[in-house]
């Protein structure tokens, strides 16, 4: 890599986390439910929801489509694309008609749900596999960083969009997003671009040369369905307090604002599983992951049991900082174990981890909620099980990695 290159790759990654940081806008929907509310008044609390529902099934099915456009599309182009999407989307919400709402939450779940999802799928992939063949010696810091833009989107940009509806109006601030968006993804679509070639890790790197696989020939790989099953059981229970974490401060007296310290730990999380990844490798890392989990579980629990805000407090930092730390870890494991060629759509494939998440862990929180008389002692032992799996699933994925490795050497 020469001097021009290593600078230049720096831009990128720099580009790509502003990218990202607005994609992550489409995670703040919590901040226009209410405002939707109050102009929409017969659209009930579920259907609300289901928007953001239909946006994450989106999001993953854009992203499958982004991986299988990259054979023949540039990574900058579907940047483009995803800009087009994402106005499209953000401009025709902000001309929904509170004189007919039926015809209106159609629109917002086309629109937003549809095309906002779609877009953001797009460029989350789009840019996560650009910029991540960058940095084979540090795949886990350069994924880690942009995905803690995506993370900490909605908490950054909250503050502004929310500044906005109560100046503008929600729909003229639907608006707004609609044209800001658009030209920071177009204007970053510049900076956007991939290696004429595929770049070899440095000696004793994370990163060593191995043959590509094929998305069919990754479906077929035992390790790739453990790791899924792995990250689907980390989201779930960090699911379990992150779309609870300000009703639960609140419950034990806490501020509720405390809550958003889940957001900080997810953003930072995010940052350092990743350079671990770099550092000391997969297994070690998922096991350090598997651990925040399990020790938070145990810290909510205690501060549960003595009615103590500090246990809550750290049990909402490594609960969000285990949960960060999986897709920091899936954009590294996908590249490491499978290859350059196919990383898009492989990375894409593996997004559809949100799918069963988004379902298990409220599923499984409401449940134990209505059973426990609005208690919180046994999400917390479920927390501490999810973890438990988590260990065990990482201890059977150690044999076949290194049968995967072997092969690929072979």
């Amino acid at each position: 890599m020469n001097r021009a290159t290593g600078k230049n790759r720096y831009i990128y990654l720099a580009a790509g986390t502003v990218i990202l940081l607005f994609l992550g806008l489409i995670y703040a929907w919590s901040i226009f439910r209410s405002p939707f509310n109050k102009i929409f008044e017969v659209w009930t609390v579920s259907e609300l929801s289901m928007t953001f529902t239909i946006s994450i099934i989106f999001f993953c099915l854009g992203g499958f489509l982004c991986g299988k456009l990259t054979a023949r599309v540039k990574q900058c182009n579907i940047i483009r694309i995803a800009a087009a999407l994402l106005f499209l989307g953000f401009f025709s919400v902000s001309r929904l008609d509170a004189s007919q709402p039926r015809q209106s939450l159609i629109m917002l779940y086309i629109f937003y749900g549809v095309f906002c999802g779609t877009g953001v799928g797009m460029g989350y992939i789009a840019v996560i596999s650009a910029v991540n063949r960058w940095f084979p010696e540090k795949i886990g810091f350069s994924s880690g960083l942009m995905l803690m833009g995506f993370g900490l989107g909605g908490m950054v940009l909250g503050s502004v969009v929310n500044l906005l509806i109560v100046n503008q109006g929600l729909l003229q601030t639907f608006f707004i997003l609609a044209v800001t968006i658009a030209i920071v993804l177009a204007a970053g679509s510049f900076f956007i671009r991939t290696p004429a070639a595929v770049q070899s890790a440095k000696p004793g790197s994370t990163a060593p040369d191995r043959p590509d696989f094929s998305p069919a020939q990754m479906l077929k790989s035992p390790a790739f369905w453990l790791f899924f099953t792995w990250g689907v059981t980390i989201s779930s229970a960090g699911l379990l307090v992150i779309n609870s974490a300000a009703t639960i401060a609140a419950a034990y007296g806490a501020p509720a604002v405390l809550g958003l310290i889940v957001s900080v730990s997810n953003g930072g999380g995010r940052v350092l599983i990743g350079t671990l990844t770099d550092k000391i490798g997969r297994s070690k890392t998922m096991y350090i992951d598997s651990m925040c989990l399990l020790a938070s579980g145990i810290c909510l629990l205690m501060g549960a049991i003595q009615q103590n805000v500090f246990f809550i407090l750290m049990g909402f930092i490594l609960v969000g900082t285990s949960y960060g730390g999986s897709p920091s870890l899936s954009s590294a494991v996908i590249l490491l174990f499978y290859g350059p060629k196919y990383y898009a759509v492989n990375l894409s494939l593996n997004n559809f981890i949100l799918i069963p998440a988004a379902i298990i862990g409220p599923l499984v929180s409401s449940t134990l909620q209505e059973r426990s008389g609005g208690a919180y002692h046994s999400t917390f032992i479920m927390i501490i099980l999810f973890s438990i799996l988590a260990f065990i699933l990482n201890a059977a994925l150690k044999g076949f990695a290194k049968k995967l490795t072997d092969k690929k050497k072979a």
